[in-house]
């Protein structure tokens, strides 16, 4: 569906005074979408407000990925304006991307290398000394099974907690709603779909424990 239908659409549904998430109506009328984005509702990804804010995170973006590595200092004032949250140290490469950026919290001692992408419809909490390899994707965004509600454009999203002390491998992808425990290793290419303990290595599509640490 092109994105201008689905705003006219949404446009529609608004007019006639139709609710535009899920769950009591009633109740959900009177919150925007953002706010039933952040409770993990049933929402409107192509709202006006949120389109907006997602275009001033792209904005950022741009400036990010075209700073000169000479000029790191500059990036990390970027940074520090678009995430929720950063440490004093940390390095992220080129190639980053993500949805708004305020969802987005992460621990001292951070490393993403290159092609890191953070869909953050929901939070996502990273902790200290925490290594993430080039390619990885978080994504806190899902949509609904159902088609119909599918078609009609609404989406739902999960937050993500990635404990300290954690090395996520290239290539893998961490889904909705999952938490990863402290120490552990997630190996390239994994798909995380079910929560990791502390002190696990996990490997494999889908994500399976292979070794406890300790």
């Amino acid at each position: 569906m092109r994105i201008k239908n689905l705003k006219y659409r949404i446009k529609e549904e608004d007019e006639k005074g139709n609710s535009l998430g899920s769950g009591n109506e009633n109740s959900n009328f009177s919150i925007t979408e953002k706010e039933k984005m952040l409770k993990g509702m049933n929402y409107f990804a192509f709202d006006e407000k949120l389109v907006e804010e997602r275009n001033c995170a792209r904005k950022v973006l741009e400036k990010l990925n075209g700073i000169p590595y000479r000029k790191g200092e500059k990036r990390k004032r970027l940074f520090k304006k678009l995430l929720g949250k950063t440490g004093d140290n940390f390095l992220i490469e080129k190639g980053f991307n993500c949805d708004y950026g305020f969802n987005i919290f992460i621990g001292e001692n951070f490393f993403a290398n290159f092609n890191l992408t953070v869909l953050d419809c929901a939070k996502v909490t990273i902790g200290d000394n925490c290594l993430i390899g080039p390619g990885v994707k978080i994504c806190t965004a899902e949509h609904p099974l159902n088609v119909e509600q599918r078609i009609k454009g609404e989406e739902s999203a999960r937050e993500i907690a990635i404990g300290s002390n954690v090395w996520i491998g290239a290539g893998a992808i961490i889904n909705p709603g999952v938490q990863i425990g402290e120490n552990c290793v997630i190996g390239s290419g994994a798909v995380v779909t079910k929560n990791i303990p502390n002190d696990c290595v996990a490997v494999g599509v889908p994500a399976k424990v292979i070794k406890h640490l300790k």
